[in-house]
């Protein structure tokens, strides 16, 4: 079996565990691979802060492509190499049309080392408490000077999936509109900013084409890198969506689906 030259990676409900954490053997995989000198490369929609807090946990390294695809980011250094904002004229017209057919929804910015949040705004992250800031009306958020990697809405009447089926309908080619399973979460970049087009352009530099990639994930967002990679993997506790376009499947989050398959590649290695 030929071993792949990059393997990418979700965290939330794919490298991860359901409890937040990385397994030993999960972790001893990766190693694996890296040793093998294969790239491993984190694809993800939290932050950059997220990623920082848990690589002084784990000791992750190498390259993340954050925020869904906005940021590249170096672990070890602590350094955002290339990013792909929203505008703020963008962002407000968005928010507009997105009010316009979904009730109650609420917005906040999230400029890669906090999330700002406007009044109806009522989702929280508490695992990284301290983070987030409110400001005392949705207009506040367009006079920010601080850059929108993402710009969040969110409801608690609605799910994700049908946020995401408003929005693509109310706002079609303004943004690019995702979801990576949080409730009532929509994810809203840049145009064209999706995580496959940044690992893509990742490759292009490294002279890796997409037949060598493995790629793992378990939700929407995720759709873009399992299609691309010449090999994607749908974890067991995929959405339906991903599970039903993905033809290869591996077990679990929980079960370190992601080992799995990386210790079956090296079996005869």
């Amino acid at each position: 079996m030929t071993l792949p030259r990059l393997i990418a990676t979700d965290l939330d409900g794919t490298l991860l565990r359901g409890d937040g954490t990385i397994s030993r053997r999960t972790l001893d995989a990766l190693r694996t691979a890296a040793e093998a000198g294969v790239e491993v490369v984190v694809v993800t929609a939290r932050p950059t802060r997220y990623v920082d807090a848990l690589a002084s946990v784990t000791g992750l390294s190498g390259t993340a492509v954050c925020s869904n695809g906005a940021v590249v980011y170096d672990i070890a250094s602590r350094t955002v190499v290339e990013s792909r904002v929203l505008s703020v004229g963008a962002a407000q017209a968005v928010a507009g049309a997105v009010a316009k057919v979904i009730e109650e929804v609420g917005f906040a910015v999230e400029t890669g080392g906090s999330v700002i949040y406007e009044p109806r705004y009522r989702m929280r992250f508490a695992e990284l408490p301290g983070f987030e800031s409110p400001v005392q009306a949705l207009a506040d958020l367009w006079a920010l000077t601080t850059p929108i990697v993402k710009l969040l809405a969110h409801s608690e009447r609605h799910d994700a999936d049908f946020l995401l089926a408003a929005a693509e309908e109310a706002a079609p080619g303004l943004a690019q509109f995702t979801h990576s399973g949080g409730p009532g979460l929509l994810e809203i970049s840049a145009p064209g900013v999706t995580k496959a087009g940044t690992l893509a352009a990742l490759c292009a530099e490294r002279g890796i084409d997409a037949a060598d990639v493995h790629a793992f994930g378990d939700m929407p967002n995720d759709l873009t890198i399992l299609n691309w990679a010449g090999t994607g993997y749908a974890m067991g506790n995929a959405h339906a969506r991903v599970l039903a376009a993905v033809a290869r499947h591996t077990v679990s989050n929980d079960e370190d689906g992601v080992a799995v398959v990386i210790e079956r590649l090296f079996s005869g290695h």
